[in-house]
């Protein structure tokens, strides 16, 4: 045999492999998919199959007109949006600060930072509930956004730093020599080679907003101030109530907007992923 024969055989193996990976992967959503297409409030029975006998759209409308997702999904969105500004908006400047300048404590405080960040956040609850509890930010979008920017700022800083130090400042001290400000330097230079960076830490941030729910549950009482997240955890259907289709269709819903930003920024993602690496 060959050694392009042998090329092909491992290639194609490799490939079936990865699409039965994928296939497994994808059950869950699938069996979502087909209970939220039935016309009968059943997750699993003995005559269980993948194309439910009774089909229906109904669960889908129902999504709109009788459960208010369209209000859960326009707080997800402030929360995501104003959360992603503001990390980016902080965190890309002091990335690029502590990635080119040299200033004292500057390596005792990224320790701090990276520290602060691996605390798990479930802890801090109770003490972040009675920060801001005597502020009036329990149950407002404005204390959530503190709480998800005091986490996702901080990511973004450590994932842009690590690819900021990657880029060589002669580039930027070439553009100094030409004439270019500082500004420009950092506008026309740097951010530009680090657009898949940015693109990748916008997607982790919105992600986490998107999907978090043990603060969005425990500091939104009212159902009018849930987000998707906990929207859909009241949606849960028991066994005397609810209904497991319009949760599953539901579910399927909330999960479009995320999908269509990440494929909008696909082409940045790979080199986003594997470029930089955090450096002291």
């Amino acid at each position: 045999m060959s050694k392009k024969t042998k090329h092909v055989l491992v290639l194609i193996t490799v490939n079936v492999f990865f699409i039965l990976v994928c296939f497994f992967v994808l059950v869950p959503v699938l069996y979502a998919f087909s209970v939220s297409l039935n016309a009968e409030n059943s997750l699993l029975g003995s005559d269980f199959s993948f194309l439910p006998k009774h089909m229906t759209l109904q669960n889908y409308k129902a999504v709109f007109t009788e459960k208010p997702v369209l209000l859960w999904l326009k707080n997800s969105l402030i929360l995501a949006v104003t959360t992603l500004v503001i990390s980016l908006g902080t965190g890309i400047p002091a990335a690029y600060a502590f990635s080119r300048k040299r200033f004292p404590g500057r390596k005792a405080i990224l320790k701090l930072l990276i520290l602060l960040y691996a605390f798990p956040s479930l802890l801090s609850m109770t003490a972040l509930y009675k920060l801001l509890s005597p502020m009036g930010l329990i149950n407002t979008r404005t204390g959530l956004v503190i709480v998800y920017t005091g986490t996702m700022a901080v990511f973004a800083l450590w994932n842009m730093k690590g690819y900021f130090d990657t880029i060589p400042v002669e580039i930027e001290e070439a553009a100094m020599i030409d004439g270019a400000t500082q500004l420009e330097q950092v506008t026309k230079i740097v951010l530009p080679l680090a657009k898949p960076t940015i693109a990748v830490t916008a997607m982790m941030v919105l992600v986490y907003v998107w999907n978090e729910y043990i603060f969005a549950i425990n500091f939104m009482t009212g159902s009018d101030t849930y987000t998707l997240a906990a929207g859909l955890y009241s949606l849960q259907a028991t066994e005397m109530s609810g209904s497991w289709p319009i949760f599953s269709a539901a579910s399927l819903i909330v999960s479009l907007p995320i999908l269509i930003v990440f494929f909008a920024l696909q082409k940045n993602m790979t080199e986003g992923l594997t470029s930089g690496g955090v450096k002291g």
